[in-house]
């Protein structure tokens, strides 16, 4: 049996290479060419690739592997060698992805049977069953429902017994966010982070990346990400040993200059396929059972993979494809020139962006409440901002950014959340230390030196209070939105347009 595999699929145990003894890996280039990903993706997923057929073929397996420009030129080169061939593949969670590859199998004559993806903890059908029993919640095919991931997060507790004592959560409680928006200490030092040098094959690969895609966005260098299964391991024992104790603390903080602070920094090799969730959670909760680990950092980073990951992707499945271009806003704004350059004097701006041009990466907090809240405020397309973090983060991928940055960070649709995520400089200035070096001043709406993140604030309030104002959760922002008079909001409104010239003009 052939089990073809897809690059976010690097996983030598799944249920289908169980009674496989050949494999199919196609490594194409042209996607590459049509959107401006990271080099430091794109290394990312090639070589982790190459060193999976590697490891396949350590195992025993038939491997073929080919490079090419496309999936359909990969599968004629294929089907010329192996004709009429019967495949199996495993589903992938981006939308439309099992229908094209189906096509182009029977197209060259072969057959493709496609089985339940076990690199995530939850199938389809356990999230269907519990989605489908709540009023609130759509069906496939239906316009897009509303789902809470509270209560999800919960009903996969309860069935799993993950943190659970009997029908309670351990210690009472259900999350510990109240413990964990703590900023550290001035002289607080933050743990090292794993780096794994670039062997021969990932040298490979990043110089052919640098050579067929020299006009890409981002910096091909310093590469720190593991690329093979057993790199990844190490990636996790260092996180459980080294960070996890300091990460529930500190998990939504910003410090200039660091990048990683105490995140795990594992979702490139989990949406690669290189962990799968379960394997990733079981050693840190031994690190709470040993008492090396506090369940305030044991239950968030549980939440987040067990709690946020999964129901994002069930939540895309079931919301596609009118979740990719919602915008109930109605935000039509481009992205302005700092997302690309980060060159701003908004130093949280400067920050979040120039990690993502040096390593594909942010940690969360700087994606929702630094990136998303900017472009959310300053009213820019959902799909836009989507795509963008699609092409510049090494653990993107469509099933993931479209959730979080159009129903989230854009509230492109209230299928996740029942309010936007937006915030003035009042929650930067307490989650992070950028204000303080920042040529903005923090405390002042308007003015030449007003942080933009006040005016585009209130502007943003009243520009979209017809569809914000009967929110439920919006009623204390609108009641400070009626104490303003007509004076103040002239020059609030005055501010803003100004700050949008700006940086369009790339002069922010």
């Amino acid at each position: 049996m052939t089990v073809w595999l897809l690059g976010d699929q690097l996983h030598p145990e799944t249920a289908a290479l169980a009674s496989a003894d050949h494999v199919l890996l196609i490594e194409a280039h042209a996607f590459a060419e049509r959107k401006r990903y990271h080099p430091q993706k794109l290394t990312l997923v090639f070589s982790a690739m190459r060193h999976f057929r590697d490891a396949l073929r350590e195992r025993g397996y038939e491997v073929t592997y080919l490079e090419a420009e496309t999936f359909g030129e990969g599968l004629d080169r294929y089907f010329a060698a192996n004709p009429e061939d019967d495949l199996v593949g495993i589903r992938s969670p981006s939308h439309g992805a099992d229908e094209r590859r189906r096509r182009l199998v029977e197209e060259r004559g072969g057959t493709l049977t496609l089985v339940e993806n076990d690199l995530f903890l939850t199938d389809r059908a356990f999230f269907d069953e519990w989605a489908d029993g709540r009023a609130d919640s759509g069906t496939e095919g239906d316009d897009i429902g509303s789902y809470r991931q509270e209560a999800w997060y919960r009903h996969v507790r309860r069935e799993t017994g993950i943190l659970m004592e009997g029908a309670d959560p351990v210690g009472g409680e259900w999350n510990y966010d109240d413990e964990n928006r703590e900023t550290p200490p001035s002289d607080w030092t933050p743990p090292s982070v794993p780096r794994f040098e670039p062997d021969g094959i990932t040298e490979d690969v990043q110089e052919f990346v640098t050579e067929r895609y020299d006009d890409h966005w981002g910096e091909p260098e310093p590469f720190v990400w593991p690329v093979t299964r057993a790199a990844a391991e190490r990636a996790l024992d260092h996180f459980v040993s080294e960070r996890l104790s300091e990460f529930g603390a500190y998990q939504d903080a910003m410090r200039t200059d660091e990048w990683a602070m105490s995140h795990s920094l594992l979702s490139a090799a989990m949406n690669l396929g290189l962990l799968r969730a379960e394997a990733v959670v079981e050693p840190v909760l031994e690190a709470y059972e040993s008492g090396d680990a506090p369940l305030n950092s044991v239950e968030g980073f549980v939440r987040q993979v067990i709690g946020w990951r999964e129901f994002m992707r069930h939540v895309y499945r079931r919301s596609m494809p009118e979740l990719a271009t919602a915008n109930q806003l109605e935000q039509t704004a481009s992205l302005p020139p700092l997302y690309w350059d980060a060159d701003t004097e908004m130093e949280c701006l400067s920050e979040a962006v120039g990690h993502v041009r040096q390593r594909g990466y942010a940690h969360h907090i700087e994606r929702l409440m630094v990136l998303s809240n900017f472009a959310l405020l300053y009213g820019v397309e959902p799909a836009e901002l989507n795509e963008w973090f699609h092409l510049g983060f090494v653990d993107a991928y469509h099933w993931v950014t479209t959730p979080n940055v159009v129903g989230m960070g854009s509230f492109g649709t209230d299928v996740l959340s029942s309010k936007p995520y937006a915030a003035s400089a009042n929650y930067i200035d307490g989650m992070s230390d950028h204000c303080a070096n920042c040529a903005y001043a923090k405390t002042k709406t308007t003015g030449e030196n007003a942080c933009p993140f006040n005016a585009l604030y209130w502007d943003f309030l009243d520009r979209n209070e017809e569809t914000l104002r009967g929110t439920g959760r919006m009623g204390l922002m609108y009641s400070h939105v009626d104490r303003k008079d007509d004076a103040e909001w002239a020059e609030i409104r005055e501010r803003a347009a100004e700050l949008r010239e700006r940086a369009d003009s790339g002069t922010l």
